[in-house]
């Protein structure tokens, strides 16, 4: 593996609205030097966000960003794009931020903006999506990292990660045990994308011939009753 040098490793803001448990596993694989990208700043749209405490604890920039001061979604959203361009980031990861972003913002952010979502897209988009899950009675969860774009859910897929649905599953077990694999996954999909391995090409996310094939998938072992 290259070494990475300070210098160019890529600065992402990550955007939250509540504890950041995502974003704290972002900050931690990026303790790593080695990592190719940094976490520079840390951005809520709610004062009371849990993960905005974690966040300076670990010496990173933050900022309250109240998006119920702003009269209207264009204000915030230009207030929110100034931020980023002032922070000098490259990358944006959306990390349980909970605001619909527009058209008009991602355009301004194409093909740098990542969230991570809890299930195996295309299977499951928006809200609810464990009780849709259970209801649906599938075999196999699990979430998804992808890009962002003006489809809610639809961007292009960087790297799903499996779990098996148990028989005695609520939504509330069933996300807790993909929230452990987006904690595996999310920090994996930055360092793709952050080090070029992962790229878009017509709509979809292709690897460089160094990645490795199975790369875009983690499937932990199966648990039986």
């Amino acid at each position: 593996m290259n070494s990475t040098t300070e210098q160019t490793r890529v600065p992402v803001s990550v955007l939250i609205s509540g504890r950041g448990s995502n974003m704290m596993s972002l900050v931690r694989a990026a303790h790593d030097s080695n990592f190719p990208a940094k976490i520079v700043h840390v951005i809520s749209n709610r004062p009371d966000a849990r993960g905005l405490i974690w966040a300076r604890a670990q010496g990173i920039t933050t900022t309250v960003l109240d998006d119920t001061t702003f009269e209207s979604c264009e204000a915030f959203e230009c207030a929110l794009h100034s931020l980023l361009v002032a922070s000098g980031v490259e990358l944006v990861a959306l990390a349980g931020f909970m605001r619909i972003i527009t058209p008009k913002f991602i355009s301004y952010w194409k093909n740098r903006i990542l969230n991570i979502h809890p299930s195996l897209l295309p299977s499951f988009k928006g809200l609810n999506v464990h009780t849709k899950t259970l209801e649906a009675g599938v075999k196999i969860a699990g979430c998804t990292v992808h890009y962002v774009t003006s489809e809610l859910d639809s961007g292009p897929i960087i790297i799903q990660g499996a779990v098996s649905v148990l028989q005695q599953d609520t939504p509330d077990t069933l996300a807790a045990r993909i929230l452990e694999v987006e904690h595996e996954i999310y920090p994996l999909a930055l360092r793709l994308v952050s080090s070029g391995s992962a790229f878009v090409v017509n709509g979809k996310v292709v690897f460089d011939n160094a990645c490795r094939p199975d790369a875009r998938l983690i499937h932990p072992k199966l648990k039986f009753l």
